[in-house]
């Protein structure tokens, strides 16, 4: 991909190697034709160094140049060939990096080919989900209906909820976040290390007070510690961010302790909010046997999910549902739009609603928990495989998130796309991710393992970050 940056197209309609694009006639078919000089497929098996990050422009970033149209091109269509080109090059890579996507939550099962109809309209949920602003260009309807099903996984009646459909998951923590700190204007963050960064960005951009908790070795919030700092603060309120699946091992936190610890310490629900950050499992744990539940039922204050994780909704978005009785310290008339507003950002993609209800209604309950069912066994598939293969490997109970040892091979974790953190790297089990895709995977890590690991090169010991029982080292195994 490095090369891309160097394509550019001369005042004359040439390339800097010489070549020039043919004219093409009517019948020309954007997709089926390939004319060089495009930028090439980008290829798993490319090695490729170890990056590091940069301030500033990262000098490892392509870029695809943006040159001005030539008097004549109306005319010729040269610059409509050359860009039908490029994004017919950049398609292919598209699909060859989806075919070793491993390493973070994203479901690329998803065919909206009905929905193409619609991508002609500029639709702007801007403003406040419930109330209609003079913008008539819109998807309310879609978005109070997506929220109305959310509510009622999460158990709140219709008329004690508020919420909208957020840009990202991170916009679900920053204002599940935003509400509590306009509760309890003097309140303290609590969360656990193993938080989603947003939400320590969150206290940053909102110049909270934040302690840290530390976490037990699956990952979940550890409440003798939480306890203790409780304590350390007993005169302010609490605000605490509840992980459902933490980014790294995927851990979720026990709500339920949580909610004992703050009451057992002196903190009744009058004195604490507890925002729960769902971005993955807060969809999966629902459909999840046995599973605790996350429920208004509870003394919570909001939750908030990602629409393009789980759902396999193609652009990032996100549900955010609170509490109707908070809202009103956030919300405030704009004039500019005939309505009110509560949310973080001001115009809000109006496709993305439009989306996550076309889901939402072709697979229900029931295929929600299909899916689930069956990223949890290939999960268990992929755990087990490993530790047969002799890699140290965790699988938390609740998690289609399977932790394993770092493949020293910069290379590798590449072109699998791995999420990595210190020794430890982690493969997300979607439902995209088949056993297939699953056993190609171990067939080249089990390659690799054996020619990163000889002459006396040892497997690292993630005994600290995963447990000894899950560690594979010389001391462990």
């Amino acid at each position: 991909m490095a090369e891309i940056c160097n394509v550019e197209m001369q005042s004359n309609g040439s390339f800097p190697n010489g070549k020039s694009l043919e004219l093409v006639d009517e019948s020309f078919d954007q997709i089926a034709v390939v004319a060089e000089p495009v930028p090439p497929v980008v290829e798993s098996n490319v090695e490729d160094l170890k990056r590091e990050i940069v301030l500033g422009r990262n000098v490892h970033t392509s870029c695809l140049e943006v040159t001005e149209p030539d008097a004549d091109d109306e005319s010729t269509g040269d610059k409509d060939a050359y860009m039908a080109s490029v994004l017919a090059r950049y398609r292919k890579t598209l699909i060859e990096r989806t075919k070793h996507h491993l390493g973070y939550p994203y479901n690329l099962d998803f065919d909206y080919g009905a929905l193409g109809q619609l991508q002609h309209f500029s639709i702007n949920n801007l403003g406040d989900p419930f109330i209609e602003s003079n913008y008539g260009v819109h998807s309310r309807q879609f978005e109070v209906g997506v929220l109305d099903w959310f509510a009622r996984l999460w158990e709140i009646e219709k008329e004690d909820y508020w919420g909208y459909i957020t840009n990202c998951g991170t916009e679900g923590n920053l204002h599940g976040i935003l509400v509590g700190r306009e509760v309890f204007p003097d309140g303290i963050l609590y969360a656990s290390k193993e938080s989603h960064y947003s939400v320590f960005k969150a206290a940053r951009m909102y110049r909270m007070d934040c302690v840290k908790v530390e976490t037990l070795v699956t990952g979940e919030i550890d409440c003798v510690d939480f306890r203790t700092k409780l304590l350390d603060n007993k005169d302010k309120p609490a605000i605490i961010n509840v992980n459902i699946g933490t980014t790294v091992k995927g851990a979720v936190d026990d709500l339920d302790l949580v909610i004992r610890t703050l009451e057992e310490n002196g903190f009744p629900p009058e004195r604490f909010y507890i925002h729960c950050d769902g971005a993955l499992f807060g969809l999966m744990m629902p459909f999840v046997k046995k599973a605790p539940k996350v429920t208004f039922k509870k003394p919570i204050g909001s939750v908030s999910v990602s629409g393009h994780k789980f759902v396999g909704c193609p652009m990032p978005c996100g549900v955010q549902i609170t509490r109707r009785s908070h809202i009103n310290a956030l919300s405030r008339n704009v004039e500019y739009l005939a309505s009110r507003d509560a949310t973080i950002m001001g115009s809000r993609n109006g496709h993305a609603p439009i989306f996550l209800w076309y889901t939402l209604n072709r697979k229900g309950y029931k295929g929600f928990q299909k899916e689930v069912q069956k990223c949890l066994r290939n999960a268990h598939y992929l755990k087990d495989r490993m530790r047969e293969a002799g890699v140290g490997a965790m699988l938390n109970e609740l998690s289609s998130t399977v932790v394993f040892e770092r493949p020293p091979d910069e290379a590798f974790v590449r072109r699998w796309q791995l999420a990595c953190q210190g020794n430890m790297a982690h493969a997300v089990v979607m439902p995209n991710v088949t056993i297939e895709k699953l056993d190609d995977f171990l067939d080249e890590l089990i390659q690799g393992r054996s020619a990163w690991y000889k002459d006396g090169v040892q497997t690292p010991c993630l005994a600290a970050d995963f447990g000894s029982n899950n560690c594979s080292c010389a001391l462990h195994r």
